[in-house]
């Protein structure tokens, strides 16, 4: 707060300013922002958000630390610039497909078929993205088990097209309580951020039996294994 407006409670809009508009950080070019949030998703993804620092991004980067805060300010608008930027591309493909099942199949839809059109994206992107979408689907996993601030994040970035999945659920499974529901997606969050993270636990567990890193199988079992805890939590028409 300035002293202006520690005197004048509602001060008047400063009047805007002619001439030239701010002239960039030096060494600031189009991409340098992209190189920004490469590095610091690699980072966050490996060490978590209080594992990495702005000036590590910078090193990572190749780019001065004032670059680093002309373009994202403090270290959080870094990680949420870094976690917006593919939330926005994931979410939106997630909702396309969904909607576009629920128009062509009606009420023909399948439980399975629309868990399927929800979790491809995330599936694919994370195969064929390239190394960022696999840092971000790291990311994601962490987030998405972080006390301090993950609730809020994944709800800002991911609730719109969670919430219209479980809208469609509903449509497919009508006699399912809304809490079952929430209850459902639940464990289904768990399992998708951790298959998607591909920590090699499963590698291991399994004496290399199965492969964390296959995604091909691991959407086709997800699927078979999130309609069968949908109709598990929520009952069948006959039994509810």
């Amino acid at each position: 707060m300035t002293k202006s407006d520690a005197t004048h409670p509602n001060p008047a809009p400063a009047p805007a300013r002619r001439g030239r508009p701010p002239k960039a950080a030096p060494g600031a070019t189009p991409d340098t922002r992209e190189m920004i949030l490469d590095a610091a998703e690699d980072l966050f993804s490996k060490h978590g958000f209080y594992g990495v620092t702005i000036r590590e991004v910078a090193r990572e980067a190749g780019v001065d630390t004032a670059l680093v805060h002309y373009y994202f300010g403090a270290k959080r608008g870094l990680f949420d610039a870094v976690f917006l930027r593919r939330a926005e591309v994931w979410n939106t493909d997630r909702v396309d497909a969904i909607n576009r099942y629920a128009a062509e199949m009606g009420e023909a839809m399948t439980l399975e078929g629309l868990l399927e059109a929800f979790l491809r994206p995330p599936f694919e992107w994370s195969l064929k993205g390239g190394p960022g979408w696999k840092h971000y689907a790291a990311l994601v996993a962490q987030t998405n088990a972080n006390p301090a601030f993950g609730g809020e994040t994944m709800a800002r970035y991911f609730d719109p097209a969670i919430h219209r999945l479980i809208e469609l659920i509903a449509r497919v499974m009508p006699w399912a309580r809304e809490v079952d529901l929430y209850w459902g997606y639940h464990n289904l969050s768990g399992a998708l951020t951790l298959t998607l993270g591909e920590t090699g636990r499963l590698d291991r567990l399994s004496g290399g039996l199965a492969r964390s890193g296959d995604l091909e199988s691991a959407c086709a079992y997800m699927v078979r294994f999130a309609a069968a805890g949908f109709r598990a939590v929520c009952g069948e028409p006959d039994t509810v």
